[in-house]
């Protein structure tokens, strides 16, 4: 069949088209925020697992987290699926994301763990539709991939914290509800005295600041492999004027090193208007290699900063972490050691 000119055009406009909605993308334009609606007793979580694979064991931890809340619980069609370290193929994982977006029953969105993988979802997400469903979705770790892009392509607020199978404190409880149930016009999040507490006998659970001083910008980071992998990608974390927070668990000083460089040669943390790094759990030499310690090698990217810098804030792979809306105005207080939020993060 011969196509001409006009007919060619016609097809390749309707792909075009078709492409951004598929990927909701924004243009050049930032995409204006929309919130979720905010967490109510009684509503209904959708758990998944769109990162690594999970177990049974791992599955009725969640379930008693979640309804310890008072909310119900809904799982994922393919919840306890897996492929190699993997919960399932793409287009699995991919399938449960959607569904979770699309019912009507599911309030939130509760990935059971991070693990791996989630990057691998993101050019198969119908940005579009996640836009047009907004809902709470909360996580830490491989959820960061997920974060970043959602942002960038959804425009939805979504939310830096517990995975549904993480060990509840108090703490990271309280703060989690404050800020996805109780909507206020701002919301200070202090950082946890059981972490201070820890850091006599773990120092890298100790606060440190490298430059003092207030700095309000958007919310924006998370693990710190994962924002550095998406560094130069079209779903890569909006550096410029932000609070950028970062965390790590389990990897060697020069990864992080690495990965600290390698964010700033693509972004600039002096383009930020804060670099907030978070409580990195087992991050010192491997075995016995000669190198330098996590504190100083956080040092060579944090000292030589005129914007406010700090490290071990209550993020990470830790118990007691609070929950950060991504994207949402905020400003930070090295001298109170705070985090306020200028508005509430869900409607």
């Amino acid at each position: 069949m011969k196509i001409n000119r006009r007919g060619f055009g016609a097809i390749a406009a309707a792909i075009l088209s078709s492409h951004a909605a598929a990927r909701g993308a924004s243009g050049s334009q930032p995409m204006k925020l929309i919130k979720p609606p905010r967490l109510q007793a009684g509503d209904t979580v959708g758990l998944i697992a769109p990162g690594g694979y999970t177990n049974g064991r791992a599955i009725d931890k969640a379930v008693r987290n979640i309804e310890a809340l008072g909310l119900k619980v809904k799982h994922g069609k393919y919840l306890r699926q897996v492929f190699g370290n993997y919960a399932g193929s793409i287009e699995q994982r991919v399938a449960d994301l959607h569904a979770m977006f699309t019912d009507p029953d599911v309030n939130m969105i509760w990935p059971i763990r991070g693990g791996s993988g989630c990057i691998s979802l993101l050019a198969h997400l119908d940005y579009a539709l996640i836009r047009r469903h907004p809902k709470i979705l909360l996580g830490y770790s491989d959820i960061t991939a997920l974060h970043l892009a959602i942002h960038k392509h959804a425009g939805l607020v979504t939310f830096h914290g517990p995975v549904a199978s993480s060990t509840m404190t108090d703490y990271s409880r309280a703060q989690m509800m404050a800020v996805l149930a109780e909507p206020q016009a701002r919301t200070t999040i202090p950082m946890a005295p059981e972490n201070a507490q820890q850091a006599a006998s773990e120092p890298h659970f100790g606060i440190h600041t490298h430059t003092h001083g207030v700095a309000t910008g958007a919310l924006m980071g998370g693990n710190l492999s994962m924002v550095a992998a998406l560094a130069g990608t079209p779903y890569a974390a909006d550096i410029k004027g932000s609070i950028l927070f970062l965390e790590e668990v389990n990897e060697a000083p020069y990864r992080i090193d690495r990965w600290m460089t390698q964010l700033d040669l693509a972004g600039g943390f002096n383009h930020a208007a804060a670099l907030v790094i978070g409580i990195c759990e087992n991050c010192g030499p491997e075995h016995e290699d000669v190198s330098l310690t996590l504190e100083r090698t956080l040092g060579l990217h944090l000292h030589p900063l005129t914007i406010p810098a700090v490290t071990g804030y209550s993020i990470g792979h830790i118990r007691n972490q609070c929950t950060l809306p991504i994207g949402l105005q905020a400003t930070l207080d090295t001298h109170a050691q705070t985090i306020t939020l200028h508005e509430a993060a869900v409607a």
